[in-house]
């Protein structure tokens, strides 16, 4: 349980300063809604302020009900995360790092939307006008960290079938 701690604490604390020292560069480097290519024709660094959640979801919502939505939803899964980290002798590390993962990008979008009311966001990944919605660290945490998740419950089953 100790150990899972361990890697659980530094793993998301990794995610948070990474996805924070990406942001304010950003801040300090661009300006709202500025846009400078990395690679023609597929990858920007851009600075857009995302008032909504994934590919802006209750962007149109308002501002009140959104700030209280999104940091009741982001405490309430930081509090389940952390409950099975504690609760849970798993020895699976797969399940320990992709929660780590999930918990820093939470824990680095929460802070955008205490500081600011909506989530700095700036990797625009494109192919020709076709535009993924841009986004941040903390994003791609939460989505390799699911992904993770989900791979590491499907190792786990098979290695328990198995037994």
């Amino acid at each position: 349980m100790k150990k899972n701690l361990i890697i659980f604490i530094l793993g998301a604390a990794v995610v948070v300063v990474l996805d924070q020292v990406t942001k304010a560069a950003i801040l300090k480097q661009f300006v709202l809604h500025e846009s400078r290519p990395v690679i023609d024709g597929f990858f920007n660094l851009v600075y857009v302020m995302n008032p909504g959640a994934a590919f802006g979801f209750l962007a149109g919502a308002s501002e009140t009900f959104r700030y209280l939505f999104f940091i009741g939803i982001t405490v309430l899964v930081m509090g389940l995360i952390i409950y099975y980290i504690v609760k849970s002798d798993s020895k699976n590390i797969i399940n320990i790092i992709s929660f780590a993962m999930i918990f820093g990008g939470a824990v680095g979008n929460l802070i955008d939307r205490i500081r600011f009311g909506s989530v700095v966001d700036f990797l625009d990944v494109y192919i020709g006008t076709a535009h993924w919605p841009a986004f941040n660290v903390a994003d791609s945490s939460i989505t390799i960290g699911a992904v993770l998740m989900i791979w590491g419950m499907i190792t786990q089953r098979k290695n328990e079938a198995a037994s």
